[in-house]
């Protein structure tokens, strides 16, 4: 299987293992991030990386009854990728100010994005930031806390189906490997 959305060195690397995950299972995966979380940090706010970065993010603030704010970091620019490194495309919130910050993407193996949002979040001055994502592969970046760590690629479920047109069909990545 070919991945054309992803950077050439990444797509050269991709495992050929798939974890298919629904949308209870991601919800059970932070809700274990935000107990693991929980053991010995109290972040004053929660960031989440968009866009995926998101969804993880705003499950462990609620879980954790903590304000939640976005900082976007993207590779891609209206949809189409458009480079092969990360950039911040927006700041990091004034809310982090002075604060404890628990910085949260979806998945982390470069840790590219997981840095950026880290000297994004540094430039507000807050009192400290920890990273969480809900995986992580084998052997890269890791982050403070981590729900799962795995080498397959995750099928989330917000990716699994995309529009083409005014149609919603199975993501062209996941084509052979997911059930319409």
């Amino acid at each position: 299987m070919t991945y054309p959305d992803l950077p050439q060195n990444m797509a050269q690397s991709q495992p050929t293992e798939f974890l298919d995950l629904s949308w209870e299972m991601f919800g059970e995966l932070c809700r274990a991030l935000a107990l693991r979380v929980a053991r010995d940090f109290e972040p004053d706010l929660v960031v989440g990386i968009a866009r995926a970065g998101v969804f993880p993010g705003a499950v462990v603030a609620s879980v954790l009854r903590k304000d939640f704010y976005s900082l976007t970091i993207s590779r891609r620019e209206g949809g189409e990728l458009v480079r092969d490194r990360p950039a911040v495309l927006s700041a990091a919130p004034l809310q982090c100010q002075g604060k404890k910050i628990l910085l949260v993407d979806e998945i982390t193996s470069s840790g590219d994005t997981l840095r950026m949002g880290l000297a994004a979040i540094r430039d507000r001055n807050p009192a400290e930031v920890r990273t969480a994502t809900s995986f992580t592969r084998h052997g890269g970046y890791q982050p403070d806390y981590i729900a799962l760590q795995t080498d397959a690629t995750i099928i989330f479920p917000w990716d699994r189906k995309i529009f083409e047109g005014e149609e919603l069909v199975v993501n062209p990545r996941y084509e052979g490997v997911v059930d319409e």
